[in-house]
Order: C-alpha cells, then structure tokens, then sequence
C-alpha cells in the first residue's frame, strides 16, 4: 500500500483565524493496482480537440504525455502517478478515482513541473497550468443551458491607496441591459489564496450558476462583483509564492494574513466605482460580501468591521462565527442589521468549529444557515455548491423576493 499523500490547504482553524493546514489524502492502493474501467473520454476542461487527459466513469483521470527523451514523467498531485512510456514515446498513467468536481494538476518531467498541453489554463496554486474537470452528479446546476444569459465583463478603476489600476469582473444578469430603469443589489464575491479574480468566473462558474437560477426563479438578480484580493501575507510569501513549509520539513508555518489594504480597497475604492459605474441600489440592505477560503476570512475580517455597509455574508470553508465575538456583544443589533449569515464546508473538511458556532448562534436566537457539500473537501466542487445554495437566501425581504425551492 501506497503511503498517504500530503498536500497543504489553507483552512480555518477558530474562528476568525486561518491557518496553512496540513490534510492527509488517504490512498487506499497505488493507481496502476486496480484495472480501470475502459470508457475514458475527452476531459471537458480540454483545449478543443485535445483527446487527454481523459475520464472515464469510475471518476479516474488518464494522461498522455508525448515526451520521447524525457527519462521520468509523474503528476505529482493525489499521491503521485507515474506515467509509463510507451514504444511511441509517450508517457501514460491513470490516477485513482477522484472527487467530482474541477482539479488542478501539473506534469512534471525529469523534475520540471510544466502544464499539460492538453488543458485549458486556470490561474490557481500561484500559478497558470491545467486543470481538470471530474463530471459530477449534481452538475446541471452549473451547466450552459438555453436559457438567458449575463454578461461577465472586466472592468478597470484606478486604486489611489496602491497607486495602481485595478481589475475586477462584473457579472450583469440577463435583463440588465435591457431594463435600464432597473436597480440591482451586489455580492461582492472573492477568491482564495493562490487564486485570483478569473477563479469564480472559469473555475467557479459563477455566472452560470446564477443565469440557470434566475432562469427557474430560484434567485433574485443580483450583480457580482470578483476583485483580486491578493494573498496578504503580513511579512511572508509574495503573490503567487507557493505555501511554505517549516525549515525542518516538518508542519507547514501558519501565515499571518493582513488584510487591512484589501479592505481600504474594498470599502473606499471598489464599492464607490460599482456604485458609481453599475445600477445598483447603494445602501447596506442590498449589499453582500461572500468567499471562499481565504477570501471567506477577507468576508469576516471586512464585513463584521463594516456592518453598516453589508447586510449579508456567506463564508465558503472559510471560518466561521462564534458567539463570543465583539461584532455579536449585541445580538439584537447584529440581527437587525445581518439578514443573511451562511457557513459551508465540504463534509471532507474539519467541519467541528462550524457546526458548534451555528448551534451557538442558533441559541442566541440569530438565525444563520450551516451548508456541508456532501463527498468534497477544500475544492472547487465545495465551493460552487455552497454558491448555488446562498444566491437564493440574498435580498429575499428587502425586494419582496420568494425564490423557487432549491434542489
């Protein structure tokens, strides 16, 4: 038996904190062990007319490499897979069967690390490279349908706290162009370490989440607004560093995020551009903060210190709240102005903290909503789950919105 593979997430400890976690991926036996299945087909995350990687119905990945010289071919993610050279010159392997859902990997030959030519590019892990996209049971929800669609454009304003021009994306919903009378409240949505504001548009597919949504009356329209909120490390590793480790191999050090600049962008920059560019409804009661991950520790940090101006905050493996923090000394007052407070993990995920500050809350009479994706860890899957669950709890009372039943 193969040992157990490492790999390094960032993950909430208490609430409030996040901490660079180290998560065992058990590995029952080496990927080469058991026959696969032979019904392998072209990876929709491809490049158009690329036939590897390939998947077939058991959830494995395969690869191809064509790399004639190369000596050693391996990806080096869900334990390790060896590819085997062929009398063509290329290297195969298949992996184990894996979460649904979008993955990212490398190739890494004679000790290189490069992206499969065969994938689309997603910025994650700090870096472009390929990624691959396990079919999943429940992914008509995020599927491109023949129903209306928004728009997801970028849009650039210039920060004067960093002396920059930045860049966000902006998701409109279907009638926004065409009902130009017509105001919209805005969830501001971020991304988590090692990622940027592309993730919720190519990895996330926020956009199609919400056009299907909308398309059935499950969600009221609302804009998204996707800025890049950095990896914010106070004193460590710079923009796109990987995670680092302590010196002696051992657990990897936990990082110390500030997240003070974000949130001067956030609160004096990016809102006053939204709402000064976009028709919105420009007022606390029609604004929501949500993330992932890092960015779901930027929501806590931004929104509990900003409650006059977020009245909804949904944190995606991201922290939680507990009953004893300072924003909930007062808890008529917090409910008055919070509508909507949402917390979900995957049910992979250490999940304790989360459920025992839900119960918390629940006593002290705040309502808040606890969501667990059922067989996901800290990934992408989790994450547009927890998306499609909390669109449909946003702006209900203030607009008079009852959403279909979300299934």
């Amino acid at each position: 038996m193969r040992a157990a593979s490492m790999r390094f997430f960032l993950l909430p400890v208490v609430a409030g904190q996040i901490a660079l976690a180290q998560t065992t991926m058990p590995q029952t036996a080496p990927a080469q062990s058991a026959p696969a299945v032979e019904d392998f087909k072209p990876a929709s995350s491809n490049q158009g007319g690329k036939e590897y990687p390939r998947v077939n119905s058991e959830r494995r990945a395969r690869f191809r490499i064509v790399a004639p010289q190369a000596q050693s071919v391996r990806v080096p993610e869900w334990g390790g897979i060896t590819l085997t050279k062929g009398e063509d010159g290329a290297w195969v392997g298949t992996t184990r069967p894996l979460d649904e859902g979008f993955h990212y990997y490398r190739i890494n030959i004679d000790g290189a690390d490069v992206s499969d030519p065969g994938s689309k590019f997603f910025y994650g892990a700090g870096r472009w490279g390929g990624a691959i996209e396990i079919p999943a049971r429940d992914e008509d929800f995020y599927a491109v349908k023949d129903v209306p669609h928004g728009r997801l454009c970028q849009s650039l304003y210039f920060s004067k706290s960093t002396n920059t021009t930045r860049r966000c994306f902006v998701y409109t919903p279907p009638d926004y162009d065409k009902d130009t009378g017509a105001r919209y409240p805005v969830l501001y949505l971020q991304h988590g370490a090692f990622e940027d504001e592309t993730g919720w548009g190519n990895q996330g597919r926020a956009n199609l989440i919400m056009d299907n949504l909308i398309a059935t009356s499950k969600s009221r329209p609302f804009l998204i607004v996707m800025d890049n909120g950095g990896n914010n490390f106070a004193g460590g590793p710079r923009r796109g560093a990987p995670p680092a480790s302590g010196g002696d191999g051992g657990a990897p050090r936990r990082p110390r995020f500030d997240f003070s600049a974000f949130a001067k962008i956030m609160t004096d920059e990016l809102i006053p551009f939204i709402d000064a560019n976009y028709r919105t409804l420009a007022d606390q009661p029609h604004r929501a903060m949500a993330g992932l991950s890092m960015g779901g520790a930027q929501t806590r940090a931004i929104t509990l210190a900003n409650l006059d101006k977020f009245s909804h905050i949904g944190l995606f493996s991201g922290g939680s709240i507990a009953a004893k923090d300072p924003a909930l000394a007062d808890p008529a007052a917090f409910k008055q102005k919070v509508k909507v407070l949402f917390v979900s993990y995957g049910s992979k995920e250490n999940t304790a903290a989360a459920k025992a500050n839900h119960e918390a809350l629940e006593k002290l009479g705040i309502k808040n909503t606890y969501y667990e994706s059922p067989n996901t860890a800290h990934e992408w899957q989790t994450w547009r789950r927890s998306l499609y669950q909390l669109a449909p709890l946003l702006f209900q009372d203030e607009l008079g919105f009852r959403p279909a039943q979300v299934r």
